[in-house]
């Protein structure tokens, strides 16, 4: 017999239950031609949740990214940001949704400064045109200062201070990292996709890194899927992990949860492990 539950147990239970996601993935398929790239996955996202996505190489990881972002459509299967369904949208209108995401080779306009990098994560924010831009007066000077004081802010939150007038392609590899999570965090996010966020960096680059998503979770509550191949970090930081291999889910659960699978060591380490 299971042992009765506590009040508070039965509460977060409930709470859990009645909270809706942020996102919701129901059996999306993904081929080209006669390659499946993604067969069957499902998962949802909750509020506040680092979920991560892991699997070995090749495993339709970077797929299922494409697909959330709209750079793909699968042929199969639905994909919901707060109740919108995302299949068919651009990648434009995605990131209108509240959509921002981070890629694993840096994508940065190297010759322009931090801050004229962030910017461009307000573009989508912005509400005049050119002529007014240019004439920098009444509505579009009012907008401006506050784009940039939330600039600013994201400099301050990403302790990028020091280069913040630099141009980025002089800047350290792991700055400039840090410079693309700010791009991202500029949109202002309603979820948050890192692809593979600490790729490429020393030790000492992937602790700082670690902390500014935890507090991406703690102080500015946006809920984010991680992509990554340090299972230290994604073992450490995630709630929850969806493991994926040849395209397919082997299992969902916590960290403790998924490195006990025997479904998951094998796709790691090979049938004999």
């Amino acid at each position: 017999m299971s042992a009765p539950q506590t009040v508070e147990q039965t509460e977060e239970q409930t709470e859990e239950q009645t909270v809706d996601p942020v996102l919701v993935v129901d059996d999306v398929r993904l081929t080209f031609g006669s390659v499946t790239a993604v067969d069957g996955v499902s998962f949802d996202v909750r509020p506040d949740e680092l979920f991560a996505l892991i699997g070995p190489n090749g495993a339709g990881k970077t797929s299922v990214f494409n697909i959330l972002s709209g750079v793909y459509r699968p042929q199969q299967g639905s994909v919901k940001l707060h109740g919108h369904e995302l299949v068919g949208m651009r990648p434009p209108a995605i990131a209108r949704l509240g959509m921002a995401r981070t890629f694993q080779n840096i994508e940065l306009f190297a010759n322009l400064t931090v801050l004229d990098n962030l910017m461009l994560g307000r573009h989508q924010h912005i509400g005049y045109g050119p002529l007014a831009a240019l004439a920098w007066v009444g509505k579009a000077r009012r907008e401006e200062l506050a784009h940039r004081a939330r600039v600013e802010e994201i400099v301050d939150f990403l302790e990028l201070t020091a280069w913040r007038t630099l141009p980025v392609g002089l800047l350290p590899y792991g700055v400039q990292k840090r410079v693309e999570l700010g791009r991202a965090l500029a949109m202002d996010p309603r979820l948050l996709l890192l692809d593979e966020p600490v790729a490429g960096m020393n030790q000492e680059e992937t602790e700082d890194m670690a902390r500014f998503i935890v507090d991406i979770r703690s102080e500015l509550k946006v809920p984010m899927i991680m992509v990554e191949h340090d299972m230290g970090l994604v073992m450490d930081l995630a709630d929850r992990v969806l493991v994926v291999d040849f395209g397919s889910p082997v299992a969902t659960g916590t960290p403790e949860q998924v490195q006990r699978d025997p479904e998951v060591i094998r796709a790691y380490l090979g049938a004999d492990a």
